[in-house]
């Protein structure tokens, strides 16, 4: 998902337009490519553990409004539905400032994966997903909600009574703060509530909480970042998959069957990133 939502993303890049309008020009335009060790969203690697290739580009009018897309390699979709590689997300908002120090930001965004497999009845829905969103920050610190507003939640299938897993939310506590001479240092704690997927005694609940900390070093031709970010995650990995209390974020290869990883523990991630 788009990378100022993914948990091991450090705020404060700097953009820089491509295209230089003219001095007076309300619009702008910001293409970005980027590359992770593994690529995370809110604390859950989507590659399995392995990198990611990023890009998007990014348009924003000085009225307040801004919209834009966003893409990158995953496995996750492959492996749980058969195939589908890439994500791609859409979003669009408004964003503006008042009383000095403080803003405020409203928008939607859709997290989309072309490509990818038929549901499997009984396991999974349609992983695409629409989220609202509102943030209020002040200074360096902004506080994030999500919520759901599509049927389903990633491919969450509902086990209380209810498929649907519309009205997920995720709350979040962001903060970034500009050190001088191109450093900057970053640190996110954040909380997912999955609706109407309860634990079981195979399964414990995909709810949780993580948080990450990091740097960022702006080295002029581009901005690497090192992150270390972790969940609070329950319940047991391994191979073959647990019996009992497995941790809802253990998954395998080759359709989800083998090579089984916890994508919810602790790692580190080192990103780079260009804004043209």
């Amino acid at each position: 998902m788009r990378k100022n939502l993914i948990a091991m993303a450090v705020s404060g890049i700097l953009s820089v337009p491509l295209v230089a309008a003219a001095a007076d020009s309300p619009h702008s335009f910001s293409p970005n490519v980027g590359v992770v060790s593994d690529y995370l969203f809110r604390g859950i690697s989507q590659t399995h553990g392995s990198a990611a290739l990023q890009g998007g580009v990014d348009y924003s009018h000085s009225s307040g409004l801004y919209a834009g897309v966003w893409g990158s390699t995953i496995s996750w979709v492959k492996d749980a539905y058969g195939s589908g590689s890439t994500e791609i997300d859409y979003y669009g908002g408004y964003k503006n400032s008042f009383a000095g120090d403080w803003t405020y930001d409203v928008g939607f965004i859709a997290y989309t994966y072309p490509g990818k497999a038929a549901a499997i009845p009984g396991t999974n829905v349609n992983p695409n997903t629409n989220e609202v969103y509102g943030a209020l920050g002040y200074k360096w610190v902004t506080l994030k909600y999500s919520r759901v507003v599509s049927d389903g939640f990633i491919g969450w299938l509902g086990n209380n009574g209810n498929n649907s897993t519309r009205g997920s939310d995720y709350i979040e506590l962001n903060a970034s703060y500009d050190l001088g001479g191109g450093w900057g240092i970053g640190g996110h704690y954040g909380h997912q509530k999955v609706k109407n997927v309860n634990a079981t005694a195979a399964t414990a609940s995909p709810s949780y909480s993580d948080w990450n900390i990091g740097v960022t070093k702006d080295v002029g031709f581009g901005t690497v970042g090192l992150t270390y970010s972790d969940t609070n995650a329950s319940g047991s990995c391994a191979n073959p998959l647990p019996a009992a209390n497995a941790n809802a974020y253990c998954w395998g290869t080759a359709r989800g069957t083998t090579n089984f990883k916890d994508t919810s523990r602790g790692t580190v991630v080192l990103s780079f990133k260009k804004t043209f």
